[in-house]
C-alpha cells in the first residue's frame, strides 16, 4: 500500500470507525461481556481472534464435496476427481469468456471461539496452467440467520488464463465484502458472525487432467474492541532473525501497472524478504520478463503475482499469503496477534512476521513519513524491547532495517482507531499480520504458532 497520508482504499475498518463514533473517543459499547483482563494479553482464553483452519487428510474427508476428493500424503489436500459440471466465466479484467470444467468442496461449519466483526480467509495452493480456484464463505449471525456465499477472491499463482481478483459490491445490508474483509456493517448494534463455512470451487480447462491442488484452506474471525490506544507490553525477548533486506522505494516508477509501480509495493515488498529467509528463490526463466537493469527483480516479480485486478493494488492480505505458499515447503496464513509478546514467540522460534500499521509522521519516530496503510517485517527486538523492522519505505536495501520504540510500534499495530493528520477519527488496523512459515514447522515452531491461535 502507498505511504502517503490519505484515504485508504481499505474502506471496511473506516466505515467501522464512522458507525462506531458519535463526537466523542469513547468506545462504543461491546454487544456481550468480554472476560476479565487478567494481564496477560496472550491468554488463549482472552484472545478476540480465532483463527481456524483445514489442513489434515481427516479434515478434507469431513468436507462435502462434488466432484472433489481429498489427497493423502505428506502434505494432504483437495483436487478435482470427477468434475462437478462445465460453466462459463467471463473474466471481468480482460472481457474474455471460457469454459471451465470445476469441483467443489464445503467445509463443515466452524463456530467461532469468538462471535466475530470480520472475518478474512485465507488459503495455500498449487494452481498449474490451466486452473485456478474460488474461494467464498456462507456466515450465521448471533440472530440465526445467514449471510449469503460471499467471495472472498478467485485466484490463480499465475495470470495468463484468468486476473486474480476480489469482488466488490458484495452486501446484505447487515455485512460487507471489503476487498479480502468479511465486515459487520454496524458493530455497535450487537450483531455478530457466530460461525461459518468456506466453499472451494477448483477450475481446470475442459477435456484436461489438470486440478488445481489446496493444502490449507481457513479463516480468522475478530471481535477486536474499539480502541486509540493498547495497554502496554513488557519486553521479553532480545533477539534479531537474519531477514533479507528490500526497498520498495528503489522500484519507483516500475511497472505502472500494478499499482502505480514500486512506491506502493510494501506488501509484496515484505512478502519476498520473508520468503527469501525460508530460502524461496525465483529461477532465471521467472525473472525473464523483468527488465534487467532492474535491482532486485524478485520484487517486482512478487507485485505482478500478488496484485489484485479489482483492488487494484498488491496489498490484498490473502493473494500475499497465496503467493508466498506457491515457493516450495511453505505455507502461508493471514490472521491477528494480540500483542507484542505474540510476536516475541514467534521470534524466538525462528518465525518473522509481516505487520500491518497505519500513523502520522510524529507516531513512530525514525520511520520519516506518515502512512494510511503499510506493510513492513518485524525480524526482533533489542535488548531494550525496541522493534527491529525491515521496514520497505527506505530509500535503498541498506537503509531498510529499523529499530522503532516499543511502545510507539505496538500502539500503531495494535489499535482499531486513531486520529490522521487532519485531526479525523479515521481507521486502525488491529493487529493484522502475514505469517509464513515452513510446511512442516520443527516441534518448537508449531508450538509458538499454537501459542499464537494458528494450527
Amino acid at each position: 500500500m502507498s505511504r502517503a497520508e490519505q484515504p485508504s482504499r481499505r474502506t471496511v475498518l473506516a466505515v467501522a470507525v464512522a458507525a462506531a463514533v458519535t463526537g466523542t473517543a469513547a468506545p462504543a459499547a461491546a454487544a456481550a461481556p468480554r472476560p476479565a483482563d487478567t494481564g496477560d494479553p496472550g491468554r488463549a482464553q482472552d484472545r478476540p481472534i480465532d483463527y481456524h483452519a483445514w489442513t489434515t487428510h481427516r479434515d478434507w474427508r469431513c468436507g462435502t464435496a462434488q466432484g472433489a476428493r481429498p489427497v493423502a500424503g505428506r502434505r494432504p489436500g483437495v483436487v478435482i476427481g470427477a468434475p462437478a459440471g462445465r460453466t462459463d466465466y467471463t473474466d471481468p479484467h480482460t472481457g474474455t469468456t471460457a469454459a471451465w470444467e470445476y469441483a467443489t468442496w464445503t467445509s463443515p461449519a466452524h463456530r467461532l471461539t469468538v462471535p466475530a466483526t470480520e472475518v478474512v480467509a485465507s488459503w495455500n495452493a498449487h494452481t498449474p496452467d490451466g486452473t485456478w480456484l474460488q474461494v467464498e464463505l456462507l456466515g450465521t449471525y448471533s440472530d440465526g440467520t445467514d449471510t449469503p456465499w460471499y467471495v472472498m477472491g478467485r485466484w490463480a499463482a499465475g495470470d495468463q488464463d484468468i486476473r486474480r481478483t476480489s469482488v466488490d459490491d458484495q452486501t446484505d445490508g447487515r455485512s460487507t465484502i471489503w476487498t479480502d474483509t468479511f465486515a459487520i456493517d454496524d458493530a455497535s448494534t450487537g450483531l455478530r458472525l457466530t460461525s461459518y463455512r468456506l466453499r472451494l470451487t477448483l477450475y481446470r480447462r475442459p477435456g484436461t487432467h489438470l486440478t488445481p491442488t489446496v493444502w490449507r484452506l481457513g479463516a480468522m474471525g475478530s471481535d477486536i474492541p474499539d480502541r486509540f490506544t493498547v495497554p502496554a507490553s513488557t519486553p521479553g525477548l532480545a533477539q534479531e532473525l537474519a531477514v533479507p533486506r528490500y526497498s520498495q522505494e528503489i522500484h519507483k516508477g516500475q511497472y505502472p501497472e500494478y499499482d502505480s509501480g514500486g512506491e506502493a509495493w510494501c506488501s509484496p515488498t515484505s512478502s519476498q524478504m520473508i520468503i527469501e529467509y525460508w530460502g524461496g528463490r525465483l529461477t532465471r526463466e521467472q525473472l525473464s520478463w523483468v527488465d534487467p537493469a532492474y535491482a532486485d527483480p524478485q520484487v517486482d516479480h512478487a507485485a505482478r503475482f500478488t496484485y489484485d485486478y479489482q483492488y487494484e493494488g498488491c496489498g490484498n492480505w490473502p493473494f500475499n499469503a497465496a503467493y508466498a505458499a506457491t515457493f516450495e515447503g511453505l505455507q502461508a496464513v493471514v490472521t491477528r496477534l494480540a500483542s507484542l509478546t505474540d510476536l516475541e514467540t514467534l521470534i524466538a522460534s525462528g518465525i518473522p512476521a509481516i505487520t500491518s500499521q497505519s500513523f502520522r509522521k510524529d507516531e513512530l519516530t525514525g520511520a520519516g513519513y506518515g502512512t494510511s496503510g503499510h506493510l513492513m517485517t518485524v525480524i526482533g527486538f533489542t535488548a531494550d524491547g525496541d522493534v527491529i523492522a525491515n521496514d520497505p519505505a527506505s530509500p535503498g536495501d541498506e537503509a531498510v532495517r529499523r529499530v522503532y520504540l516499543r511502545r510507539e510500534f505496538e500502539n500503531i499495530w495494535l489499535r482499531t482507531k486513531r486520529y490522521n493528520a487532519s485531526g479525523k477519527v479515521v481507521s486502525g488496523t488491529g493487529g493484522v499480520c502475514y505469517l509464513y512459515f515452513p510446511a512442516h514447522p520443527s516441534p518448537r515452531q508449531r508450538k509458538a504458532l499454537a501459542a499464537v491461535g494458528v494450527h
